[in-house]
């Protein structure tokens, strides 16, 4: 092997493990989405379950909340104190973003059975934190109408994105052994 391209073998080899699993990921749930019919405002299970586990825990925490199927659009609606403040729509359920984070563990790939239990762990905490993302911020809209698109739009998506860029350094820095294996 030509010794400069030889030299970007694990950068080249990260991006084809990445891109790889992600096309394929991707690709699943985008089938499993065909299933459900927009026109007819069909939501998807996945976005069903993360609404009612939402407002299970707002309940466990003494608020009042209930979901419901919106009649108008592919969405459940979350009803707060008797307020409708929240709608949860497919990109709010964090499957995308579990297939995102599991894609760049997979690409830095170190053995089968780690890599598995790193990204099955990984993707159980980011789906119960996007739950309590959720929660929290119904709970912020309720209170704070006014702030939903600092809240929405920035504050809580930095939230769960943060706690996926800590997983996948805590994944590169501890699990994966690529520091062990260049820091030799």
């Amino acid at each position: 092997m030509n010794t400069s391209l030889k030299q970007y073998k694990p950068f080249f080899s990260f991006l084809i493990k990445f891109l790889a699993f992600y096309i394929i990921f991707t690709f699943a749930y985008k089938m499993y989405l065909s299933q459900f019919d927009v026109a007819k405002y069909e939501v998807d299970v996945i976005s069903q379950k993360v609404a009612h586990q939402t407002v299970g825990l707002i309940n466990v925490f003494g608020g009042k909340a209930e979901a419901f199927p919106n009649e108008f659009e592919s969405s459940e609606k979350i009803i707060f104190n008797g307020k409708y403040v929240a709608r949860i729509i497919e990109g709010c359920n964090a499957v995308s973003v579990i297939i995102l984070f599991a894609a760049f563990i997979f690409a830095f790939s170190n053995g089968f059975k780690r890599t598995f239990l790193f990204i099955f762990t990984g993707g159980i905490i980011i789906y119960a934190l996007n739950i309590a993302r959720i929660a929290l911020l119904a709970y912020f809209l309720y209170h704070y109408p006014e702030y939903e698109e600092l809240l929405h739009g920035t504050i809580f998506p930095l939230f769960i994105y943060g706690v996926v860029f800590l997983l996948w350094v805590l994944w590169v820095t501890k699990f994966s052994g690529y520091v062990r294996k260049f820091a030799a």
